[in-house]
């Protein structure tokens, strides 16, 4: 299984630092995050590194995913939370800061204070039809 011996995350999975662990099984970890934006935030990640969610094959990402549902409905019992985000920041520009693939899975509730900056637009005339086109080419060519 592929390891980055500088990787926090790694180090978390080799038990090299101390995580409070709440789920394991032979791909994934699950566990508090030491900076939490709600209280029982927790992140998922696989055992494998890859840095980026896009650098995961789908056959490691789809055992992860598969957790996810699991992992909610524990939150939501435990914390009383209302809602749950299930967030990916997938590089440093999105805000990624440890290069090792991770869901963050936040509890939320009603006025929380927690939100995103969305600020949503519109395609220019064709630009959508145009870009769904190029990525549905891409996709088409797609082996994974």
């Amino acid at each position: 299984m592929a390891r980055d011996p500088h990787c926090k995350f790694c180090k978390i999975i080799a038990a090299e630092l101390p995580a409070a662990v709440v789920y394991e099984d032979q791909f994934a970890l699950g566990f508090l995050d030491v900076n939490p934006l709600a209280e029982g935030h927790l992140l998922l990640i696989p055992r494998e590194h890859f840095a980026r969610l896009g650098d995961m094959p789908p056959t490691k990402c789809s055992p992860l995913a598969s957790v996810l549902p699991v992992l909610s409905r524990a939150l939501i019992q435990v914390t009383g939370a209302e809602g749950i985000n299930v967030l990916v920041n997938d590089g440093a520009v999105a805000g990624q800061v440890v290069s090792h693939a991770h869901f963050h899975l936040i509890p939320r509730r009603q006025g929380d204070g927690l939100g995103f900056r969305w600020m949503p637009g519109k395609y220019p005339e064709g630009r959508a039809a145009e870009l769904a086109g190029k990525l549905q080419a891409v996709l088409s060519r797609h082996g994974d």
